[in-house]
């Protein structure tokens, strides 16, 4: 049996290597799949002969080996029909089997029933009632065979089958994300992928619509134009999985970030001045998924129909359409042919009706096939502007109704230049959405902003929005903010052209359409003031408030960051980011209304206010005096009053302690654990907290340095780690043990950890950059650092300015994703020295680039 194993072995690795090398010559994706079946199924015939099988068993294909379909290195799933329950001699004969066939190198899936058993497992598992559908002999009993057949078709019933393969897909879609949008897709798995169309056949077998598109064509479950798009697209989709198998000799069907090129070059797409080649290929990826996801809604509902038949009286809602069982349909076939605009009204009928749920199959597939008629004579028509504005304008369901215009591709054609970013990606490291989907995200935030039932989530932005006239102008900003992208360029100028364009074509009024583009242009100044400047410094609050110039500027564009940053990524927004947003709005609203910006009233105000705290504590009312006495201005104006309160209620007491102290609390806000260190100043004093930090494995979220006149550093820390929210008080008691006890120590720096860059980085670096520049009062220095996030990234940096004796007084850290931005404020005796200045920037960038 052994050498049987061995021939068998290498005849299969042959033919199996020999029918891929087919397929990269003609690409043949049906040919390789049947080929490699029936390199399969020959295999399995002569081991099963050659171990003499009774004629009362059958080798059975089940699932997609059963489809007749095996990919290069797909599972190959079977099931041993026995006519009944095995004896010993015939349980130790089928282990050898099964072990025969892992030996000649098949992953099996095996399963070893009488029909009886198989039935039964049937009715309490779908999966195995699935498997079973597709079940194709091999090899053995024929007449067995057609037994399982017979009993099975008679046990099987249609409704259910179809209600548990719906509900099974919604777990799945839900598990995807439900989207077929990730940047990572599974072209088997994913919504709109492979899976989707196998449960349409599926359930069209089961209900005695045929097995092929054509065959469900024919029983007008959809038309010959939809049933070649739908080969074409389960077409494209198996060549990418049939592509996936080859290229990394396993079996994957994700399309993740380290392949992708690969994968987009063996299609001949290549990499241009503007986009990567896997960009060409996703897009046209997402663009399959699309046509996927809406074919097969119209599909499912329309054998829905075949299986519930109903008889709803249909309810007139205007001439053109009417509410049947809940959808709204189409007066009759050729409404969309007479009336065009109906296009557009359709998702404002959605809009204002709350009872419908959504569009019935008649209606999408009109839709779906009418939207070529949305050229250039569309887009000018008055009456298509009204209708889109009206859309925009809704009480509700806008963010529905922008959804499903981009699933049906009625929003790309009509609004062209979003056509050119559907299912573009965005290789930023931040952006976990493809850019069409971002921005519909953006708009469904700015959305949130304005409903009750959300006005929990960030109260501050409720509030605004609920005083904010026409909130539909953010909308048209937030559909346009990123429009331009990838073009070339900066997209926040090009989008300005789109926006002023479609604002001037829609008849919106000048002021609104002059906020609109402002918006555009600017949507990410906001972000760049509050992240990487110095909000302390009145200088930069009165140049933000000169840009935005009044309050509804102001807070248009506050709304919009809000929206953006969040539509980013969940991993992205915190509440230390909305923190400072909102105090560069506040500060900037002061200047707005006419209170010149002062470093003397905004230190007045601090300290006043960090006393009124300090009396909630119950300390003497002059218990501050000794320790403010040694903190400049810098130090009031950089931290919040209860922040400087809760400091000083940790050391008013001991000014001249010659023991480092380390206090921790909750962060006020959100989520993290604040860090107070009090000590006399060292050196590397800096870089000996951050080795503490990174030995954690904690995240600093913000770092403000401050040397007090008497020579003490007085330094505080905004850090973060998933391990905080269970055990804080703990973690808490740690830092300060631990930390307090290594600022005492003398022992040598430890050198910064080797931390590996994670895949996504790795597949798309960050090309680091080093900037430093004196401040505009020539005091200080500005150090920008842009690189990949990685584990001690920080350490490694104060590793670096400690060498150099470099002065910190504030680090503002930035995380993005997967990238870092951060911005320091240092000083050094070295630092007036050009040549020093190379050398510090050097370092800086051979450590970014480890």
């Amino acid at each position: 049996m052994p050498t049987l194993a061995i021939t068998l072995k290498k005849q299969l690795k042959a033919a199996r290597q020999q029918a891929i090398e087919v397929f990269q010559s003609n690409h043949k994706t049906e040919q390789l799949l049947a080929q490699l079946r029936r390199t399969v199924d020959e295999a399995l015939t002569q081991a099963w002969e050659a171990l003499g099988m009774s004629g009362n068993a059958a080798l059975v294909a089940v699932g997609g080996y059963g489809r007749g379909e095996l990919f290069p290195h797909s599972d190959v799933d079977v099931l041993i029909l026995l006519d009944k329950a095995p004896d010993a001699g015939k349980k130790e004969k089928l282990e050898s089997l099964v072990q025969l066939f892992w030996d000649i190198g098949l992953e099996i899936g095996h399963s070893i029933r009488t029909i009886d058993e198989c039935l039964d497992e049937s009715a309490a598992d779908i999966t195995v009632q699935t498997s079973l559908l597709e079940a194709r002999l091999v090899t053995g009993s024929r007449a067995l065979f057609k037994q399982l057949q017979e009993r099975y078709q008679a046990a099987l019933d249609p409704l259910a089958f179809f209600q548990a393969k719906t509900l099974e897909m919604r777990q799945r879609h839900v598990k995807y994300e439900d989207t077929p949008y990730s940047l990572e897709p599974n072209c088997k798995e994913s919504p709109g992928g492979l899976r989707d169309l196998q449960v349409i056949l599926w359930v069209a077998k089961a209900a005695g619509l045929g097995h092929s598109w054509s065959e469900l064509a024919e029983h007008g479950m959809l038309t010959s134009t939809e049933a070649r798009q739908l080969r074409q697209k389960e077409r494209a989709f198996k060549d990418i999985r049939i592509r996936l198998h080859i290229l990394t000799d396993r079996r994957e069907d994700r399309l993740v970030f380290d392949i992708q090129t690969q994968i987009a070059e063996t299609f001949g797409f290549k990499t241009t001045d503007t986009r990567r080649a896997s960009e060409y290929l996703m897009q046209r990826y997402y663009w399959a998924a699309k046509a996927v996801t809406q074919l097969n809604t119209i599909l499912l509902q329309n054998i829905e129909a075949h299986l519930f038949p109903q008889q709803a009286v249909p309810r007139q809602i205007n001439e053109r359409f009417n509410e049947v069982n809940g959808f709204v349909d189409i007066a009759h076939d050729h409404v969309f042919e007479e009336t065009p605009s109906a296009m557009l009204e359709v998702f404002l009928v959605l809009s204002q009706h709350a009872e419908l749920k959504d569009m019935s199959a008649r209606t999408m597939r009109a839709l779906w096939h009418a939207r070529f008629k949305i050229d250039n004579a569309f887009r000018n028509n008055p009456e298509n502007h009204r209708l889109f504005m009206q859309i925009l304008q809704s009480k509700r369901g806008i963010t529905h109704a922008l959804r499903r215009m981009n699933a049906t591709s009625v929003l790309g054609r009509y609004l062209p230049n979003f056509r050119q970013i559907v299912g573009q990606m965005q290789h930023d490291l931040f952006h976990v959405y493809t850019v069409d989907q971002h921005i519909l995200m953006v708009v469904r935030n700015v959305r949130r902003f304005t409903m009750s039932e959300h006005a929990h989530e960030y109260p501050f932005c409720s509030q605004l929005m609920a005083n904010f006239a026409q909130p539909w102008v953010l909308y048209v900003a937030a559909l346009f903010h990123d429009i331009a992208k990838g073009r070339g360029g900066d997209h926040s100028k090009l989008g300005m052209a789109d926006a002023r364009a479609f604002c001037v074509q829609h008849g919106i009024s000048p002021e609104n359409t002059d906020l609109i583009v402002f918006l555009v242009e600017q949507h990410l100044a906001m972000s760049h003031v509050a992240q990487k400047q110095d909000m302390s410094d009145p200088d930069v609050i009165t140049a933000f408030a000169q840009l935005v110039k009044d309050e509804r500027h102001l807070t248009a564009l506050y709304l919009l960051t809000v929206a953006d940053i969040r539509g980013t990524s969940p991993k992205v927004w915190n509440a230390w980011k909305g923190k400072l947003l909102e105090d560069l709005y506040r500060m900037t609203l002061r200047v707005l209304g006419g209170e010149e910006p002062s470093a003397d009233r905004e230190l007045k105000n601090t300290q006043q206010e960090a006393i009124k705290t300090l009396r909630l504590y119950g300390l003497p009312a002059d218990a501050h005096e000794q320790l403010w006495k040694q903190l400049d201005v810098a130090y009031f104006l950089r931290h919040d009053a209860s922040d400087i309160a809760w400091q000083t209620r940790c050391f008013f007491d001991k000014v001249d302690t010659a023991v480092p102290l380390v206090r921790c609390r909750l962060a006020p806000i959100g989520e993290g654990v604040q860090v107070a260190v009090y000590t006399p100043d060292r050196q590397d004093l800096f870089a000996r907290i951050c080795s503490y930090f990174d030995e954690k494995s904690f995240s600093i979220f913000d770092a403000k340095i401050h040397t007090t006149r008497n020579n003490y550093a007085l330094d505080a820390f905004l850090i973060n780690a998933p391990v905080f929210a269970k055990n804080y008080r703990d973690i808490i008691n740690l830092i300060e043990h631990e930390l307090g006890a290594l600022l005492q120590s003398e022992e040598p720096l430890p050198a910064p950890s080797k931390a590996r860059l994670s895949r996504l980085s790795r597949t798309f670096p960050v090309n680091p950059a080093v900037d430093l520049r004196p401040d505009e009062r020539g005091q200080y220095y500005l150090l920008s650092i842009s690189a990949n996030d990685r584990a001690g990234l920080l350490y490694s940096i104060s590793n670096v300015l400690a060498k150099y004796k470099i002065n910190l007084h504030t680090a503002k850290v930035m995380t993005l994703g997967e990238r870092v931005e951060d911005v320091f404020l240092i000083d050094g005796p070295g630092l007036s020295q050009p040549r020093n200045q190379i050398l510090l920037e050097t370092d800086l960038l051979k450590t970014l680039r480890i």
